[in-house]
């Protein structure tokens, strides 16, 4: 190939990534086309990387319940590592780290990855999420490892929304609302609970020393009808 050709060549690839450069830049930070993700802490100490470090919430500002730390830990080193704690200065909340197993620790394999949160992997939780961390502000996390010592940075606190909610902690169900009793009030006292008697009342009797009246016979009857 001539250098005129070469020339060219390079000329027009160099365009390419100009117009690709330009494209990623007037798409945004958070476009969904390039599939990147919410910026967030990231550090590295010797052969220990850090990255996508959050502290994520309750996914409404009012509920109780714990709070977690997802990260990505990455191991460069020719040793596997240990995450032997977590902690959170300023705070005397605890951080009860779990395997992806559920038992034993977590190890960062030489070499490998581990990802702190989000079902079936590996995870840290805050059980006094609420008191600890505000969302919207920052939270110092310690990373204590075996090998590498503690890697220190700033985490973003974010509520288990959006692209947060498979990774936050599990949402606490809120009490239910006390619903008014459906049980018919008791009747009034004093109501009457006799129906009356359709029976004709009787006769008085006669009061102790009168005299009862006479009842006519029938040859007193019969005579008196003659003499009329």
């Amino acid at each position: 190939m001539s250098r005129s050709l070469r020339r060219g060549a390079l000329a027009a690839t160099a365009i390419v990534f100009s117009i690709a450069s330009l494209s990623a830049c007037g798409a945004g930070n958070d476009a969904q086309t390039l599939g990147v993700k919410p910026d967030n802490a990231a550090t590295s100490v010797g052969t220990v990387k850090v990255q996508n470090a959050v502290v994520i919430t309750q996914p409404k500002p009012e509920a109780e319940g714990p709070a977690v730390v997802s990260a990505m830990l990455f191991n460069n080193g020719a040793k596997a590592e240990t995450l032997e704690a977590i902690e959170l200065p300023g705070s005397n909340a605890p951080v009860k780290l779990t395997a992806a197993g559920g038992s034993g620790p977590i190890t960062v394999p030489a070499g490998g990855s581990v990802l702190l949160g989000g079902k079936g992997n590996a995870s840290a939780v805050i059980e006094k999420g609420r008191e600890t961390a505000k969302n919207g502000g920052a939270q110092e996390v310690v990373f204590k490892l075996s090998e590498t010592g503690d890697v220190r940075l700033e985490a973003f606190v974010v509520p288990a929304t959006s692209y947060f909610a498979g990774y936050g902690p599990e949402e606490v169900p809120q009490k239910p609302a006390e619903q008014p009793s459906s049980t018919p009030p008791a009747p009034p006292s004093g109501a009457p609970t006799a129906s009356p008697s359709g029976s004709p009342a009787a006769p008085d009797a006669p009061a102790e020393g009168d005299e009862a009246p006479e009842v006519p016979s029938d040859s007193a009857s019969a005579s008196h009808g003659e003499d009329h």
